[in-house]
């Protein structure tokens, strides 16, 4: 037996017994649960569809407004004390607390109702107009008028494009549909529910931090669930217990004062475009390896249990290359353990002109825009003194502002350094008591998938679970696999941080508790881009898991 299945195994040992214990009464709340969906599933997508007409979106300040009162008017009309928590001239957190009699507990469950800006022409359709199609785009899809028949059952496969659909209005309809379906079964809340819904995550949380500061007694709580992100790639339900930091920069190169014949004066002007290339080069190598010395010298290294859990996630990488077409990756590590090391990433390099409208010409500058994903226990002060310190040792002028004459004239190698805001890394606990109980209770959820229709397009991006059967009568769905109708559960997929970059060091500095996170949306969702999707069977997903959290969550 390898350690790191041996670590596993002890992990998992820990809260076995506990899930067993009463194991025929979370059958019987997901089971109800899901019958509720089942009969209500154009309730839930309409609620979906509805939010998703708001244009949420940074530029938009009174859609954001008009968001935070919907969903405030949502929570009261489900009994929940509800208000708006506003802070500057920032958007408002959207609050609602409902107490369990008994409870011992409180959990805040987050989620943020704002989107990423739009560039409409990119988008097949309006990307505040919902629409239904049958599957990915590309995929012999066709679009689905769902709202003809409200009587009919949704496939699964179905997919609703519009834009914060998956990131992140997903995870507030899942929210609300579980507790709808606790309401209706008459079962009880173990833990004592707060909601937070953010209106600027996507802007980079800039109010977060003193909105959590002025509430701190109106938020405190046990424990934080943040719904945010995709699940597992091979459609495994997963919890995640960190974030990725992040830390981002652009370098402006400066060359001649005007472009310059490049036969006059090539081999002798230096060229401004290559420097920033071979600058690059010395900072990243062709693995993704960072060379800056002392980079990493703060790194924490994985735990037992961490490097466990990253061991017993499915392979998907094969899939990947083929769905992403690319003929190699960055590393030997494989993916989820190239995401717990630190990254630089190069956004976009500018300089001169390509194509029809290259000139022979030395340009006057180069412009190479970065981020970096930070880890624990690195911080972007500590990374912002070690990059510039780097950029001296390699003979660089550092300067903040556009250089004068003097300045040019008696630097032989110039760099303008402007850093944008960032925030570090957060990895949690895996093995603390809230942990177990949460790994628990959402492992107890049946979340296999509905059948396939037969001809349904599933598109490149569906890599299967390992080990799962194929052929007749085999159904794939998010997070187990169906066989002649009989549901195999599989387990969670657990990531000891996540590869994006969340603030989740707020949360966790603020209130000193453990903070995981609860992804439900579809791994190839587009997030970010056009045409972002959500499959509507991780929607059904995320509605059973997030009942468990609430009705089966003890610790």
């Amino acid at each position: 037996m390898g350690r790191h299945r041996f670590h596993l195994i002890a992990l998992l040992a820990a809260f076995a017994m506990y899930a067993l214990v009463g194991a025929a009464g979370a059958a019987d709340l997901q089971d109800s649960v899901r019958r509720y969906r089942a009969t209500h599933e154009a309730q839930i997508v309409g609620q979906l569809d509805e939010l998703t007409r708001f244009r949420s979106v940074a530029a938009d300040p009174t859609a954001l407004a008009a968001t935070a009162n919907k969903l405030q008017a949502w929570l009261k009309d489900r009994g929940f004390e509800a208000r708006l928590l506003s802070e500057a001239d920032g958007p408002p957190l959207v609050f609602g607390f409902l107490r369990a009699p008994g409870a011992r507990r409180t959990v805040v469950f987050y989620a943020h109702y704002d989107g990423q800006p739009v560039t409409p022409s990119q988008w097949k359709t309006d990307p505040f107009t919902p629409v239904m199609r049958s599957g990915p785009l590309n995929s012999g899809e066709h679009e689905v008028n769902w709202k003809a028949d409200a009587t009919s059952t949704f496939d699964p496969q179905w997919r609703l494009f519009a834009r914060s659909a998956s990131d992140d209005k997903a995870s507030i309809i899942a929210f609300l549909a579980a507790f709808d379906a606790l309401k209706a079964a008459g079962r009880k809340l173990t833990v004592n529910v707060k909601v937070v819904w953010e209106g600027e995550e996507e802007r980079g949380s800039p109010h977060l931090a003193a909105l959590l500061r002025t509430y701190h007694d109106l938020l405190t709580s046990d424990l934080w669930l943040i719904g945010d992100g995709p699940v597992h790639q091979s459609r495994r339900p997963m919890l995640y217990f960190g974030a990725r930091g992040t830390l981002g920069f652009q370098l402006t190169v400066y060359g001649p004062l005007r472009p310059l014949h490049d036969g006059h004066y090539g081999n002798w002007v230096p060229n401004p475009a290559a420097m920033a290339a071979n600058l690059v080069a010395q900072m990243r190598d062709d693995e993704g390896t960072i060379l800056i010395p002392g980079f990493a010298a703060d790194v924490r290294p994985l735990s037992a249990p961490e490097l466990s859990a990253i061991a017993a996630l499915p392979p998907v990488e094969s899939s990947l290359r083929e769905e992403f077409a690319v003929g190699r990756t960055e590393g030997h590590e494989g993916l989820p353990a190239s995401l717990m090391r630190p990254a630089l990433n190069i956004r976009g390099i500018r300089s001169g002109q390509v194509g029809s409208e290259a000139a022979n010409a030395i340009p006057t500058e180069a412009v190479v825009s970065m981020d970096l994903r930070l880890v624990p226990d690195q911080t972007p002060a500590a990374v912002r003194a070690n990059i510039e310190a780097f950029l001296r040792a390699k003979g660089w002028t550092i300067v903040t502002a556009e250089p004068d004459m003097a300045t040019r004239r008696s630097n032989p190698r110039l760099v303008r350094l402007e850093w944008e805001s960032g925030y570090p890394a957060l990895r949690s606990d895996m093995a603390s008591p809230a942990a177990k109980a949460v790994i628990a209770a959402a492992g107890a959820t049946q979340v296999a998938g509905a059948p396939q229709v037969a001809g349904a397009p599933q598109g490149a991006g569906a890599p299967q679970g390992a080990g799962a059967p194929q052929g007749a009568g085999a159904t794939q769905g998010a997070g187990a696999t169906q066989v002649a109708g009989r549901a195999s559960h599989e387990p969670l997929a657990l990531l000891p941080m996540m590869g994006a970059s969340v603030p989740l060091y707020l949360f966790a500095d603020t209130f000193q508790v453990p903070v995981i996170g609860l992804p439900i949306a579809n791994h190839d969702n587009n997030q970010h881009a056009a045409n972002e999707n959500l499959r509507l069977q991780n929607l059904w997903d995320g509605i059973q898991v997030y009942s468990a959290l609430m009705a089966d969550l003890k610790w």
